[in-house]
């Protein structure tokens, strides 16, 4: 064998190994005494996998949380989208309204999840990150505050960091507060929460836009604000 063919042959076993790291498949959680249905999407290569916890009415498949997700894989960092209530559960909430209000069941299932994703061969190396939405984003900092430095990074997109009361104080993974411009009682509970975080925090105000982001090329840079913390705060050795 020459040097080039070598050298070639070198190189496709590179790309092969790489091929083989990415990930992308369905997945079933087993937490809390239910099983969560989810999407797990890992990069070749990636340091970093971002769970998502949803807000209310809201699950994997949501359109917003997928484009997020896709934006944040392009920098590199896995994501782990799932339904924090099982279908069940869905169909009582529709009726009582009660269970996307419940912040200490959908903390505790987050945090069950990354337990999961730790004791899986292919993501247990992997530093974690949450992104909450809404009532989600109060969700993913009880989670942190109890999971302590197993959470590298958090990020809330129109999130409600208040319902997660004193636990604020106890995060101490960097956290991205994220709000529309045009959300001004949303404004005003992150930014009494930012005041309250003893971590490494950023508040960050989108002009123009409501609480979904729905305004032209507002979701966009939501996307782009929570990929670049991501991609900041979960390399090895941060």
């Amino acid at each position: 064998m020459n040097e080039s063919t070598g050298r070639q042959k070198a190189m496709n076993e590179e790309e092969e190994v790489e091929e083989k790291a990415a990930i992308s498949r369905e997945v079933w959680i087993s937490v809390d005494s239910v099983t969560l249905p989810g999407e797990l999407s890992v990069p070749g290569r990636a340091e970093g996998l971002v769970l998502f916890a949803h807000g209310s009415g809201s699950g994997h498949h949501s359109p917003r949380n997928q484009y997020v997700a896709h934006v944040i894989r392009e920098v590199g960092v896995g994501t782990l989208l799932f339904d924090l209530l099982t279908r069940e559960e869905k169909r009582i909430d529709l009726q009582t309204r009660y269970l996307r209000f419940a912040i200490d069941l959908l903390a505790r299932r987050l945090a069950g999840v990354t337990e999961w994703v730790k004791k899986q061969k292919e993501t247990a190396l992997l530093r974690i990150g949450y992104f909450g939405a809404s009532i989600g984003g109060g969700a993913a900092l009880v989670a942190a505050a109890e999971m302590d430095d197993d959470i590298g990074a958090v990020v809330s997109r129109g999130g409600r960091p208040d319902m997660a009361g004193e636990a604020l104080s106890r995060v101490v993974a960097p956290t991205l507060l994220i709000v529309g411009g045009s959300d001004e009682v949303i404004i005003r509970l992150n930014e009494e929460a930012h005041g309250k975080l003893q971590c490494v925090k950023e508040l960050k105000i989108v002009p123009g836009a409501t609480h979904l982001f729905e305004e032209p090329g507002k979701l966009e840079e939501v996307a782009r604000m929570a990929a670049d913390w991501f991609q900041r705060h979960l390399r090895a050795g941060q």
